[in-house]
C-alpha cells in the first residue's frame, strides 16, 4: 500500500532529522550490553535485532555484549539450585557453570539467528574464542570484615582482551555477538558479569560510545526519579546511600570505568522500549543516564 503524502513527508523528516547522528557515528565502534526484558520479550527481540541491523548498514560497527541472569536462575531452579549473588555478582560452582555455559550458548546462538534474519551478518563468540578474553579469578573484598577475601568460585575478573578477532568481524561487515566467559590461566572456563565484559570491551575498541540496556528506565533515586547524567561524586553518594546496590553495582562500576578509559559516551538506558538503541543513537533527546567520568 502506497505511502500517504503526509506519511511519506514524516518519514523523510524522520531520516533527515536522524543524518547529523549517523554522519557522527559513522566507522565509530558502539558496544552494546543486551540483557534484560530486551532479551526475554518476542517484540523487543525483533525490534532490538532489527536496530543493530540498521547501525550497521548505515556504517556503524555494533558490537553485542550479552548477559543471561533470568534464563540461567530459570535452569538452576529446574535442578533444585537457588542462584546466589554476592555485590551483584554470581556464586559460581563447578555444576553452576555447566548451566551458564549451556545457557548463555544457547542465548548467544537465539541472537545471532535474530540478527541474520533482519540482514544482518552476526557472528557468535565467547571469550574462549582465541582466548580473546583472558581472566584471573575474582576474589570480592569483603563489605563486613575489612581485609577478608570472599571466593565465590568460578568467577573472572578480566586480564586482558585481545580485540584483533573482534576487529577482523567488524572490517568483514560482519556484528560480532559476544558471550561473557573468559578463559583463567591454567585454561579454566570463568564466568565473567556481562557489564564487566562490555566495559572493558569498549575501552579496549576504543568505542565511541557504550549502550547499557537494563529494565529500569536508567539510573533511579530513592525516589524513583530518572537520574539523567551522574558524576564519580554522585554515584559514589549513591552507593554509600544505598540507592544503588545488587546488579546495579557492577553496572555502574563498569560504566564509569569506560567512561574514564576514554569512550566518549556512556548510556544506561530502558530496553523495555521498543527501539531504544536507535532513540539513544539517533535522536536528540536520547534515553536513560549518562555516566561522566569527572
Amino acid at each position: 500500500m502506497p505511502l500517504s503524502a503526509s506519511s511519506a513527508e514524516l518519514k523523510a523528516q524522520v531520516l533527515a532529522e536522524a543524518l547529523p547522528y549517523i554522519q557522527r557515528f559513522f566507522d565509530k565502534t558502539i558496544v552494546i550490553k543486551y540483557g534484560g526484558n530486551a532479551m526475554t520479550e518476542p517484540v523487543l527481540q525483533e525490534s532490538f535485532a532489527r536496530d543493530v541491523v540498521l547501525l550497521k548498514l548505515v556504517g556503524m560497527n555494533p558490537v553485542v555484549v550479552h548477559g543471561g541472569g533470568p534464563q540461567i536462575n530459570d535452569m538452576l531452579k529446574r535442578v533444585g539450585k537457588q542462584g546466589e549473588f554476592i555485590q551483584g555478582m554470581r556464586v559460581t560452582d563447578n555444576e553452576t557453570m555447566d548451566m551458564v555455559e549451556m545457557v548463555l550458548g544457547k542465548i548467544n546462538k537465539d541472537i545471532v539467528n535474530h540478527i541474520n534474519r533482519f540482514g544482518g551478518k552476526a557472528v557468535g563468540l565467547t571469550g574462549q574464542d582465541g582466548s580473546f578474553i583472558r581472566a584471573e579469578k575474582l576474589m570480592l573484598d569483603s563489605t563486613a570484615e575489612p581485609g577478608k577475601k570472599l571466593d565465590i568460585g568460578l568467577v573472572g575478573d578480566i586480564d586482558k582482551i585481545d580485540p584483533a578477532i573482534i576487529t577482523f568481524l567488524d572490517s568483514g561487515d560482519f556484528i560480532p555477538v559476544i558471550a561473557p566467559i573468559g578463559v583463567g590461566p591454567d585454561g579454566e572456563t570463568l564466568n565473567i558479569n556481562a557489564d564487566v565484559v562490555s566495559g572493558k570491551l569498549a575501552e579496549v575498541l576504543h568505542a565511541e560510545k557504550l549502550v547499557l540496556l537494563t529494565n529500569t528506565p536508567g539510573v533511579l533515586d530513592k525516589d524513583g526519579k530518572l537520574l539523567t547524567g551522574l558524576t564519580p561524586k554522585q554515584i559514589d553518594e549513591l552507593v554509600a546511600d544505598g540507592t544503588l546496590s545488587g546488579g546495579m553495582l557492577p553496572k555502574i562500576a563498569s560504566a564509569l570505568d569506560a567512561a574514564r578509559g576514554g569512550v566518549r559516551s556512556v548510556h544506561i538506558i530502558d530496553g523495555r522500549v521498543k527501539h531504544a538503541l536507535l532513540l539513544e543513537i539517533l535522536t536528540d533527546e536520547g534515553v536513560g543516564t549518562l555516566i561522566k567520568s569527572k
